[in-house]
C-alpha cells in the first residue's frame, strides 16, 4: 500500500513522470528500474527514494525493500511521505517493533492528517500498545475527512477497545465502520469476533452478522465457481488435503493442530499446509517438516491463493481461522476446492454458503443447532479437537517444574480459586458469581493472571471493578500474564473457574493438564459449551453447573475436602491423557474418516444431481470397496525436513546411529546456560525432539534423552525422561497407544 502524506505540489522532471506512470501501471520492474537509474543520476533524489522500497516490495524482494528505505530515511529523516512507506513495509512483514519510533515520527511531522495517527494505531496493536493505541486512533477518528479515513479510525479504536475491555462499544464501532463500508471483511471479522465475548448477544445474533457477511460477498462470486469436474474418479484415491491458516507459528490453535499434521495416514491423503501469516517462527518450522508441502500464502493477493489453491488440486480445503485475523475466507468465498471445511479456530459459523462443512462433536454443538450454521455440521463421536500441550516447547513437557505438584492448600492452609483466561471473556456477571464462592468458601483468595495486570494504574481500577461487584480485593490476587509462565501459575490454583458465556478453550485444557480441576457453566451454544464438551468426554460432568447457584456449590463441594482434592489433582493429568481429549489416535481416525465421508459425499452429489437415492447407493456400494490395506492401522511418519518424511522405524535407526556416534565421543561440559555443546550430542537431541514432535510420548526417543541428560550429569532429567519411556512402553503394551 503506498500511504501519501499530502504536501504542496511541485512541478515534476520527466523521469519523474516516468516513475509515476510505472507507479500508476503498477508496472514494478519498470518502476524499480528507474529509480535506480534516477539514484545513480542523483543519490539524493527524493522521489527515487520514496518509491524504490516499495516497489521492490511490491516484487517480494523485501529485505532489499528494507535495506532501500532504511537508505532513504538516513538522507531524509523528515520526510513524512518516505517514513509512513517505510513503516507500513516493517508492519506488513510484522516488525512493529522497528515500525513504532517511525509512526511516532511521523505524527510529529504531519499531526493534522488522519492516515499519520491511524498507522500508528494498527502498529500499536501486536505490540499490546492498547492505550497508546486507542489514543492514536481517536486522535485519527477526529482528523478524518474521507469515508475510508472515517471507517479506519472505527477498525483501530474497535480492536483496541476490545483488548481494553469495552466489548460492547468495539461492536458498536464494527458496525458503524460496516455501515461506511460494507465490503470492508475486516470489519465484518472482528464484528463477528466481538460478538462472541458479549454475553448479552444470542448464538442467533451472531449467525444472523455472519449471514451478512456473506450476503456480502458471496453472490457476485457464486457465478464464478467451478464445477471441479477433473476431481471425480476413484473415490477411495489418495486425496489432497489442504490446511490454511494465519497460526502456524506460536498459537493457541497449534496446541490442536499439530499432532494431526503429523499423524494424518499418508497411504490415504498428502498434506498441504497454506500460512497465511507474514512471519515464522520455531512453531513454523515444525509444521514444515509435518506437511508434505509448506506454501507461503501471506504475500499472495486473493486471485493468486486462488490460483495456487487449485493448481496443487486440492481435494479438501480445511480453513483453521475463520473470523479471525489474517483469514482467507475471501479465498474460500470464490470456492478453492471441491469441498471446503471450517475447524477449529472460531466456534460459530463463517457464514459462507462455500464452505460446505463444519467438524464439530455430539456434545459441544447441541442437537437443534444446525439452524446456528451455514455449513452443514460434521459430529464426530469424539471432542471436536485434541489437545498437545507444551506447543511452545514440546520438550518442557517432560521437565520436572511442569510435573503437577501437591495441591497448593495443603501447605497454604487455604483453597485458591483461579482463572488464567482473557480477561475479556470476565463479565460483570462472571465476577459476581466469583465473588459468591468467596463468600462461601471462608479464607478463599481468587487469583486472576491477565494483560496489563501490572500496571498499576490499570491493576488498581480492576481490583476497584471487582470490589464493586462484591470480591473483597484484599482476597484477590491479580497476577500479570506472562507466556513464561504459561503452566507454572496453576501450581498456585487449587480449583479453576471457567468463564461463561464465553468458556475458555486452549487455557482450560492447560488448567486440566496440570492437575486442577474446572468447574464450568453448561451453556447453549459451541461457544458457551467447550467446557461442556470438555468434561463430558473427560466423564468429569459433575463439574458441570447448570445455573449460577449450581456453579458456587461446586466450588464449594471441591474446596471442602483438601485430601480429597489432592487426591484428584494428583491423578488427573492421567485422566486426561488417557481420555478422548488427549488421545491423538483416536482423534485422527474419527477426523479421517470424516474426511472420506465428506470426499463420498460430494463425489455422489456431482455424480447423481438432485437425486438423493441414487447418491446413498453410491455411497453404500463404495463403502463395500474400502481397500484391505486400510483396516491395519498406518506405520507413523516423521519428517525429517522440510519435504523429507520417513517412516518411524526408519527414524529410529537413525537416531541410534547418532547416539552410538555420539557415545563413542566423551561429552562436552554444559556451557552456562546448560545448553549441550558437542555436535553430535546435540544431534541426538534434534533428532529425538523431531521424533516427539511427530509421536508424542515416544519410548525409544525418550530413552536417548535420557542418555544425553545423563552423559551431561543432568540426573533428575534422566530420570525423568526415563520413566516417562516406561509409562509409554507399559500403555503401548495395554494397548492405549501414544
Amino acid at each position: 500500500m503506498h500511504t501519501t502524506i499530502h504536501q504542496k505540489h511541485t512541478p515534476a522532471s520527466a523521469a519523474n513522470d516516468r516513475m509515476h506512470a510505472a507507479l500508476e501501471s503498477a508496472d514494478w520492474p519498470l518502476l524499480v528500474r528507474l529509480c535506480q537509474q534516477a539514484l545513480r543520476k542523483s543519490r539524493m533524489d527524493l522521489k527515487a527514494h520514496r518509491l524504490l522500497g516499495f516497489a521492490l516490495n511490491q516484487r517480494r524482494q523485501t529485505q532489499e525493500a528494507l535495506d532501500a528505505f532504511k537508505r532513504g530515511a538516513a538522507m531524509y529523516p523528515n520526510d513524512a511521505e518516505l517514513l509512513i512507506n517505510y513503516a507500513n513495509v516493517l508492519i506488513e512483514h510484522v516488525r512493529n517493533v522497528e515500525a513504532l519510533p517511525l509512526l511516532e515520527r511521523v505524527c510529529s511531522l504531519r499531526p493534522n492528517q488522519s492516515i499519520s495517527w491511524l498507522k500508528l494505531a494498527e502498529c500499536c496493536y501486536l505490540l499490546t500498545l492498547h492505550e497508546k493505541g486507542f489514543a492514536a486512533a481517536v486522535r485519527g477518528a477526529e482528523l478524518a475527512k474521507s469515508v475510508d479515513e472515517k471507517a479506519n479510525a472505527l477498525m483501530q479504536k474497535a480492536v483496541h477497545r476490545r483488548e481494553l475491555g469495552q466489548i460492547r462499544e468495539a461492536i458498536e464501532d464494527s458496525e458503524a465502520a460496516i455501515a461506511l463500508n460494507p465490503l470492508s471483511a475486516g470489519n465484518h471479522t472482528n464484528r463477528l469476533l466481538y460478538l462472541l465475548a458479549d454475553p448479552d448477544v444470542s448464538a442467533a445474533q451472531v449467525t444472523a452478522a455472519a449471514r451478512e457477511f456473506g450476503a456480502a460477498f458471496e453472490p457476485p462470486l457464486k457465478p464464478h465457481w467451478p464445477r471441479f469436474a477433473e476431481h471425480r474418479g476413484d473415490p477411495w484415491r489418495r486425496l489432497k488435503i489442504g490446511f490454511i491458516s494465519a497460526d502456524f507459528r506460536v498459537h493457541s490453535v497449534m496446541y490442536f493442530v499439530e499432532g494431526l499434521l503429523a499423524q494424518l495416514d499418508r497411504r490415504q491423503f498428502e498434506v498441504y499446509a497454506y500460512y497465511m501469516f507474514a512471519s515464522s517462527d520455531h512453531v513454523t518450522e515444525r509444521v514444515e517438516r509435518h506437511a508434505d508441502h509448506f506454501v507461503r500464502m501471506a504475500p499472495f493477493s486473493i486471485e493468486e491463493q486462488l490460483r495456487r489453491i487449485r493448481g496443487d488440486g486440492i481435494d479438501i480445503l480445511i480453513d483453521l481461522t475463520g473470523h479471525t485475523g489474517g483469514n482467507a475466507l475471501l479465498t474460500l468465498a470464490r470456492k478453492a476446492a471441491p469441498v471446503q471445511v471450517s475447524w477449529l479456530g472460531y466456534p460459530a459459523t463463517t457464514g459462507l454458503e462455500a464452505v460446505d462443512y463444519k467438524f464439530t462433536d455430539e456434545v459441544t454443538d447441541l442437537p437443534d443447532a444446525d439452524d446456528q450454521y451455514t455449513e452443514r455440521l460434521y459430529r464426530m463421536p469424539t471432542f471436536f479437537a485434541c489437545y498437545r500441550p507444551m506447543s511452545r516447547q514440546p520438550l518442557w513437557r517432560y521437565q520436572p517444574r511442569y510435573l503437577v505438584r501437591p495441591t497448593p492448600a495443603l501447605a497454604n492452609g487455604f483453597v485458591t480459586f483461579g482463572s488464567c483466561n482473557n480477561l475479556g471473556k470476565l463479565t460483570d456477571g462472571v465476577l459476581a458469581v466469583w465473588g459468591r464462592i468467596l463468600q462461601a468458601v471462608p479464607g478463599a483468595r481468587l487469583l486472576i493472571e491477565g494483560k496489563n495486570l501490572d500496571k498499576p494504574d490499570f491493576a488498581s481500577s480492576y481490583r476497584q471493578r471487582c470490589a464493586d461487584l462484591g470480591l473483597d480485593p484484599i482476597r484477590l490476587d491479580l497476577v500479570a500474564l506472562d507466556l513464561g509462565n504459561q503452566y507454572l501459575t496453576y501450581h498456585r490454583i487449587d480449583i479453576a473457574l471457567d468463564p461463561f458465556p464465553l468458556t475458555g478453550g486452549t487455557t482450560s485444557f492447560d488448567v486440566l493438564w496440570m492437575g486442577v480441576p474446572l468447574v464450568s457453566m453448561v451453556g447453549t451454544s459451541f461457544k458457551s459449551r467447550m467446557g461442556t464438551g470438555m468434561l463430558t468426554y473427560l466423564e468429569r460432568t459433575e463439574w458441570l453447573a447448570e445455573d449460577a447457584d449450581h456453579y458456587v456449590r461446586i466450588a464449594q463441594q471441591l474446596a471442602a475436602d483438601l485430601q480429597q482434592l489432592n487426591t484428584l489433582r494428583m491423578g488427573l493429568r492421567e485422566e486426561l491423557e488417557q481420555s478422548a481429549l488427549m488421545r491423538e489416535d483416536i482423534f485422527t481416525h474419527f477426523f479421517s474418516e470424516g474426511l472420506r465421508t465428506m470426499w463420498l459425499q460430494w463425489l455422489a452429489q456431482a455424480e447423481h444431481p438432485g437425486d438423493s437415492a441414487a447418491q446413498m447407493q453410491a455411497m453404500e456400494q463404495w463403502l463395500t470397496q474400502v481397500p484391505a490395506e486400510w483396516s491395519s492401522p498406518a506405520t507413523p511418519g516423521v519428517g525429517l525436513e522440510p519435504g523429507k518424511r520417513v517412516s518411524l522405524p526408519e527414524a529410529y535407526q537413525r537416531l541410534q546411529t547418532v547416539l552410538d556416534r555420539a557415545k563413542a565421543t566423551q561429552p562436552q561440559a554444559l556451557n552456562a546456560l546448560a545448553q549441550i555443546q558437542d555436535r553430535q550430542w546435540a544431534e541426538v537431541t534434534t533428532l529425538a525432539e523431531t521424533i516427539l514432535s511427530a509421536v508424542p510420548h515416544d519410548a525409544f526417543a525418550l530413552a536417548c534423552l535420557a542418555e544425553v541428560e545423563h552423559a551431561h550429569g543432568h540426573t533428575q532429567f534422566a530420570v525423568t525422561y526415563l520413566q516417562y519411556a516406561q509409562a509409554a512402553m507399559a500403555r503401548a503394551g495395554e494397548g492405549m497407544g501414544a
